[in-house]
This record gives C-alpha cells, structure tokens and sequence, in this order.
C-alpha cells in the first residue's frame, strides 16, 4: 500500500492549478459573464438580452431593443467596472451593444 502524500492543499488551490493546467479559465469566464450580467443588470435589461457572449476581453451583447441600447451606451464604462468588480477580476475592457 503506498503511503499518503504528506503535503496539504486546500480544495480551492487543487481546483486553481487544475484549471491553469487544463487551460479552462476562458470557458469559465465566458459562464461567469453570463451570471454576473443577469446578476447586475437585473431583469428589466435581460426581458430585452437575447445574446451575451465574450471574446478575449470584449463582451457582445444583444440587446432586441433599440432604445435601451442607447441609453445603455452612455453608461458602458459603469457597466464595466461593475461586472468586472462582481467578478472580482479585469476579464471586460471593452462592451459593444449591439
């Protein structure tokens, strides 16, 4: 029977360097804009949502009315910085309505 390793680590680090290893962190954050959009904008701009998507550090987002769209468009660098604050790390630098 082969002996324990006698090295602790906490859940949250084994789960960490599995992710670095498997290179998963860019689908996770893909889910996590998800939530985090539905989360803060709340359900009178996801009525109107059809489609968030991120690439590298753009979020796409679909907006099926046009009105809020531009009133969106005036506070996009608030947008940011509060999903960006609920995901606790700088994964949005930019944000195209559309």
């Amino acid at each position: 029977m082969s002996k324990r390793n006698s090295e602790e680590s906490s859940i949250s680090d084994v789960l960490k360097s599995f992710i670095e290893a498997n290179k998963l962190q860019n689908g996770l954050d893909k889910v996590d804009v998800r939530e985090a959009w539905k989360n803060v904008m709340g359900p009178g701009v996801n009525n109107y949502t059809t489609d968030v998507i991120l690439k590298n550090t753009t979020l796409y987002v679909a907006l099926s009315s046009s009105v809020l769209r531009e009133e969106l468009m005036y506070g996009k660098e608030k947008i940011m910085s509060i999903l960006n604050e609920e995901l606790r790390r700088d994964v949005i630098k930019d944000i195209v309505l559309k």
